[in-house]
């Protein structure tokens, strides 16, 4: 049998394969975040589909951290028991599943927040609208939020949280230095841009115990104008391997990175599977802790490559597990042809009409 589905384990966390869904913006909760029983029928069809590690869309764990409408919120205790109710689904259904937790940052909605988004730092050309740099005791407060977070994630039944330092959001922009630019502690060289992860990391072992999984995604590039480069993403990393993470998901991209963003049009072929596999390959040979690879994988001899040749240890895919939730038991039965999604980013779009995600190309075929 292929790698790619042995059972494994990450800090205790048993998985019965090595796919993982990687986080995406369902657009499926309730206007205040909620977990709505359609968000929680799209991440059972998930665990029945074969997925060995669901991973959440970004939950955010402050008010003004919010990204965008109907997305799970998990900065307050009256979310519990719609996230408890999710987790004993998956789990009554087979899955694993971890909470990604996250803050927008520079890229908050202010028509939902009603407040100026808080930003690492505030400088002209950031943007048109106001911004509130943030202080020490915001940090301070940031850090006891996600921390906080983690704890409701634990008592919801996840199996785990995952921190969002990926796509240009808030943990993302103190690594880089496109939008930190601060002259403390927590700005300048590397480690002080890392400085708040491993603060962060830190709090939520005090808080949820050594033997509950943590994992980050993280950028192994901006790909923006002096934004983060893989020589520090590497050193981050590293930093963060040494701290304890238990798995590392590298992605790349941001909001504002154009053709090079994280979820690139037009995979149509092997050759273009994989975007982020350099970066990985870079950071492979430099850390032991498990790593998640995602970026364009639609096949399944190339995922099985990249376990082969070293440069990941779990694959993750998002868009072609909207189209097929059921893509991994119809490779596990033998049928390897390649994921059906069309990578044209249109299922987005559903999403920002309330209509939550779904496969817009496959809906319109069942039409016709």
């Amino acid at each position: 049998m292929m790698r790619l589905f042995e059972a494994t384990a990450i800090n205790g966390m048993q998985l019965s394969n090595r796919f993982v869904r990687s986080a995406t913006w369902e657009g499926m909760a309730s206007e205040d975040g909620v977990v709505t029983p359609q968000l929680t029928q799209t991440m059972v069809d998930l665990a029945r589909g074969g997925v060995g590690l669901i991973i959440t869309s970004h939950s955010y764990i402050l008010p003004e951290g919010q990204a965008g409408p109907w997305q799970m919120g998990i900065y307050q205790d009256k979310f519990v028991d719609g996230l408890q109710n999710m987790t004993n689904a998956v789990h009554a259904a087979g899955g694993k599943i971890v909470a990604q937790v996250s803050h927008a940052g520079n890229f908050a909605a202010k028509t939902l927040t009603r407040q100026p988004p808080h930003v690492v730092s505030d400088f002209e050309g950031l943007a048109r609208s106001p911004r509130h740099e943030m202080t020490k005791q915001d940090i301070k407060n940031l850090v006891r939020a996600f921390a906080e977070a983690a704890r409701r994630a634990k008592s919801s039944g996840f199996d785990g949280v995952q921190l969002h330092s990926a796509h240009g959001y808030l943990l993302s922009q103190f690594l880089s230095p496109a939008y930190n630019r601060r002259q403390d502690e927590y700005g300048g060289d590397i480690a002080n841009r890392a400085r708040v992860h491993l603060e962060i990391l830190q709090a939520i072992r005090s808080t949820v115990g050594q033997d509950y999984p943590v994992l980050i995604k993280i950028n192994g590039e901006d790909h923006i104008e002096n934004g983060l480069n893989l020589d520090d993403s590497i050193r981050a990393s590293t930093l963060l391997a040494e701290a304890g993470i238990d798995a590392i998901e590298l992605s790349g991209g941001t909001l504002k990175s154009g053709q090079l963003s994280p979820s690139r049009l037009g995979i149509t072929s092997e050759e273009k599977e994989a975007y982020f596999k350099d970066a990985a390959k870079a950071l492979k040979e430099k850390i032991k802790t498990p790593l998640i690879l995602v970026g364009g994988l639609r096949s399944l001899r190339v995922a099985e490559q990249m376990l082969r040749d070293g440069i990941a240890d779990y694959i993750s895919m998002s868009r072609p597990l909207i189209r097929e939730p059921g893509l991994i038991n119809r490779w596990k039965s033998g049928d390897s042809s390649p994921a059906a999604c069309k990578s044209d980013n249109l299922c987005f779009g559903a999403a920002r009409k309330g209509e939550g995600i779904y496969c817009v190309v496959e809906a319109n075929e069942q039409k016709r």
